[in-house]
């Protein structure tokens, strides 16, 4: 019989990691407080649980709620909303650690619940959000006595100078691909695709094409030797995020990398209000197009969002995944108090 993760065996030989973790989640909430953050907690159940195609969330059911008038609550898949609107209150820096909950398949790298920081700064863009990333993790690294992230064979050093990689270079360097030439054209797309030798199928959307590359030609070598931010990402994959004012056709986003693993998703915040209710319908129909289903609109947020949310920079960051590659485990449960 296999053992629970309560087996006191199995459970000592987890023990040093989870000392790592409790020292860890100290040095996050140290750095943010004493960069004059506040800490704040926002509810898990929300009308509106997220609003990108491919996130998916988990439902839940309230007694005595008369579904005509109020949606059925899902568990948060982040934070963001609720902070935001924090912010448009006049919250100015502002960070939270919480569970998430996202409907997904579990793996070595991923579990359903997990632990996330997102943190929020006005004044702010993702340029300054790649600094507090530099920061934190240095301080992690330095709280925890170690100078290398480390996943299966593959050793990252986040005290070099951390490469800044945009979408566009990723694919030329990695995957042989001119996708600037390619952004409106699918074809084009499909045709370099399958000159790698990928995959292809008649109904492929051009996201798909793209995650494709990414998937199998990029991500696995990022975050090699040193941490990787990868930005720029065409505006379709970034519907809470500003536009870039020298090329509107790439949003203000990045994703950070470590050892070939995402560990973080990031934006320059979108405020203008009209453009942000056009992406969230444009997210849904694709939702409902794809997985038939799709989530209500959080009224209030785009209510806050008229009232005027603040030129910004935030970040949802998996605590999980950090410790574990400070731990130099391979597989995520190594770093959970129980599954």
């Amino acid at each position: 019989m296999q053992a629970n993760w309560w087996h006191p065996t199995q459970f000592s030989q987890k023990k040093p990691n989870l000392a790592v973790r409790s020292t860890i989640i100290k040095a996050i909430r140290g750095y943010f407080d004493a960069q004059g953050f506040d800490e704040v907690e926002t509810p898990i159940l929300q009308v509106c649980p997220v609003m990108d195609t491919h996130i998916h969330a988990f439902k839940t059911e309230l007694k005595g709620v008369d579904l005509a008038v109020k949606s059925t609550p899902y568990l948060h898949t982040s934070p963001e909303f609720a902070m935001k609107k924090l912010m448009v209150g006049g919250m100015e820096r502002i960070y939270q650690i919480c569970h998430v909950f996202r409907n997904a398949e579990g793996s070595k790298r991923h579990r359903c619940e997990f632990t996330m920081i997102e943190w929020y700064r006005t004044k702010a863009d993702y340029t300054d959000i790649m600094d507090d990333c530099v920061g934190l993790i240095r301080s992690c690294m330095e709280t925890a006595n170690t100078n290398k992230m480390k996943f299966k064979d593959y050793e990252c050093d986040p005290f070099m100078e951390w490469e800044r990689l945009s979408i566009i270079e990723a694919f030329d360097k990695y995957a042989d691909i001119d996708l600037l030439s390619m952004l409106d054209d699918k074809e084009a797309l499909r045709q370099a695709v399958k000159n790698l030798n990928l995959h292809t199928a008649d109904d492929d959307g051009w996201d798909d094409l793209f995650f494709r590359v990414m998937d199998d030609k990029i991500e696995p070598f990022l975050g090699m030797r040193r941490p990787t931010f990868l930005y720029d990402y065409p505006i379709a994959m970034a519907s809470l995020s500003k536009p870039k004012a020298a090329d509107p056709r790439f949003a203000e986003r990045f994703e950070l990398y470590v050892c070939g693993i995402e560990l973080a998703n990031a934006f320059s915040e979108l405020t203008d209000v009209e453009e942000q209710y056009k992406r969230f319908i444009e997210e849904m129909d694709d939702k409902e197009k794809l997985y038939g289903e799709r989530y209500p609109i959080d009224e209030e947020f785009i209510e806050a969002l008229r009232h005027g949310l603040p030129e910004s920079g935030g970040i949802a960051l998996g605590i999980d995944r950090l410790v574990m590659l400070i731990c130099g485990t391979n597989d995520i449960q190594d770093v959970l108090w129980c599954e």
